[in-house]
């Protein structure tokens, strides 16, 4: 039996806020989250659990208001040899902003 993939852009799409309303999300690989807390420090929207260690966005949909944050906290992250697993994604045209490490908007989490 063929392994189904799954698309990251569809990822709680199911129970997302309207696009026009929030066209931003995060797509957060947290199983790779190394604790270094450097999202937190740059982005209000995340914080670190410290039972856990790992980091934890308030919010995984948002607008225009909070996009400036939440891309420097996905370009900050260290995880995956710098290459982050804090991803923003567009809603609009499914192009990941940040990290981006292929430059082409093509989505970069790996599972």
């Amino acid at each position: 039996m063929a392994e189904e993939t799954v698309d990251p852009s569809e990822i709680g799409e199911q129970d997302a806020p309207p696009v026009d309303q929030k066209p931003y999300k995060l797509i957060f690989e947290a199983n790779k989250c190394i604790a270094a807390g450097k999202c937190a420090e740059v982005s209000d929207n995340w914080e670190m659990d410290l039972l856990s260690g790992i980091a934890k966005p308030q919010t995984y949909f948002f607008d225009d208001a909070e996009l400036a944050h939440n891309v420097e906290a996905a370009n900050v992250c260290p995880a995956k040899k710098d290459r982050g697993v804090i991803h923003v994604i567009d809603r609009r045209t499914n192009e990941e902003l940040a990290p981006d490490p292929h430059g082409d908007g093509t989505v970069s989490v790996d599972w």
